[in-house]
């Protein structure tokens, strides 16, 4: 179920857990990377390239990473395993700090994605009956009996 505000549309379908509850929920970003497989380059490179949404920093500059983010970093990892590229992820986190009046477009752009995963599948799936064709071809040449020499 998605939400209506423009704030928190992230990835609502089933999140994982999150290491803290709600308010103690101030991480490291060596922490992000050690939960999310990230590094910590990427992380930095997503905020400068504004994939990452606005990380706070604490009073000594170091980065704060909440719940939020973890969310919105998930929802990323999905986006990167449709293949969408880099640029039109970043022009949804573009769209959705602008607001709500960005829905259309933010929808046209997941439709997109979603044209395009399901084209990836129904390639992937003519490619695993070609593979399915010879690894039965295979398995039947070994179990046909030898044919005597004339």
């Amino acid at each position: 179920m998605e939400s209506t505000s423009a704030e928190t549309d992230t990835c609502t379908a089933a999140p994982r857990a999150h290491p803290r509850p709600e308010g103690q929920d101030r991480y490291t970003i060596s922490e992000v990377a050690a939960f999310t497989g990230l590094t910590a380059h990427t992380l930095r490179w997503y905020e400068r390239i504004g994939l990452m949404p606005h990380v706070d920093r604490s009073h000594t500059g170091q980065r704060r990473f909440t719940n939020r983010d973890l969310d919105w970093l998930a929802f990323v990892g999905k986006l990167r395993l449709t293949g969408m590229p880099v640029a039109d992820m970043v022009r949804y986190a573009e769209l959705l700090r602008e607001g709500e009046h960005t829905f259309e477009e933010r929808q046209e752009l997941l439709e997109a994605t979603r044209r395009d995963v399901k084209t990836r599948i129904a390639e992937l799936q003519d490619t695993l009956a070609v593979l399915d064709h010879k690894i039965d071809f295979y398995a039947s040449a070994r179990r046909a009996p030898e044919r005597p020499c004339a």
